[in-house]
């Protein structure tokens, strides 16, 4: 019995329970906006539009990717699982894009936190984005704020 439960501790995860590209990407946008220990209502609502910008859904299948893709980081052990699908099936184009959107939410409550801007710095290293991009989603979301 302890044997099944450490073989099944480290075993690769099965497609059921892996994190699909959208959860994956949703997932790390709450992290980053649950970075400062709330996700407020413009917080929230950049996160909407992030992603009726990106995916073209309506606002429904948004909450409800939100409500699963909460869920779903709520319960994960590390951010791991999440940055290992982006980074098994996301482009470069698709990874700044998506640290943009990162930037976006951070910037949305017109205070960057500093607890939001370490977990901005700590997902994008973790997905391979160079510094150089990083800085120029900042940069580029900050403009726009």
């Amino acid at each position: 019995m302890i044997v099944e439960l450490l073989k099944n501790l480290f075993d690769e995860p099965t497609l059921e329970t892996r994190p699909c590209q959208q959860l994956a990407g949703i997932a790390l946008l709450v992290e980053v906006a649950m970075a400062d220990g709330q996700l407020d209502e413009t917080e929230r609502q950049a996160l909407v539009n992030a992603l009726a910008k990106s995916h073209k859904l309506g606002n429904t299948e948004i909450e409800h990717l939100i409500t699963q893709a909460t869920e779903h980081q709520d319960k994960a052990t590390s951010v791991y699982e999440f940055t290992r699908v982006i980074n098994d099936e996301f482009s470069q184009a698709e990874k700044f894009e998506l640290v943009q959107a990162m930037w976006a939410v951070a910037y949305a409550d017109g205070n960057l936190d500093k607890y939001e801007e370490h977990t901005i710095r700590k997902l994008a290293e973790l997905i391979h984005v160079s510094h150089s991009d990083f800085i120029r989603a900042k940069l580029a979301e900050k403009a726009g704020s």
